[in-house]
């Protein structure tokens, strides 16, 4: 899919959003949604979404909505952080299929990194254990402040 393009309201995280599909959820207030990924490149892999937008990606984002959904990001990652206390985070985003979207609903990425341990390839490992994805997002939840 290209960059531009109509929201298609049957998107995963659009079913997720209305409860029609299942997720970890690690928090939730009036703008975002994060909940693990179930396709992990790293153990706490989450993803952040904006709860009202039809936006695909951040190109069509209206600035009042990113400016909630990156404070939502931020606290997520610092959670993710005491959490798990990684050596590291990639905070990411994609913008169309080449640049390797496969979820047309805005989105961030949240993924821990430890020295040493090998990244997996975004959108291409198995899927990940729901009861340890669940575990995991507690245990982020946790230390939501």
């Amino acid at each position: 899919m290209s960059l531009d393009g109509t929201y298609d309201d049957g998107n995963i995280f659009a079913k997720i959003l209305r409860g029609e599909a299942p997720a970890a959820r690690v928090f939730e207030d009036d703008h975002v949604f994060a909940f693990m990924d179930v396709f992990p490149q790293a153990r706490g892999h989450t993803l952040v979404i904006p709860k009202h937008s039809q936006a695909r990606n951040l190109l069509d984002e209206e600035p009042a909505v990113l400016t909630q959904v990156i404070l939502g990001v931020q606290r997520v990652a610092r959670a993710v952080r005491a959490a798990l206390k990684p050596d590291g985070l990639v905070v990411t985003q994609f913008n169309g299929a080449t640049a390797g979207q496969t979820v047309y609903h805005l989105h961030f990425h949240i993924i821990p990194r430890w020295e040493g341990v090998e990244l997996g390839r975004h959108a291409a490992g198995g899927m990940a254990d729901p009861t340890e994805l669940k575990a995991l997002a507690a245990e982020i939840a946790a230390q939501i402040a």
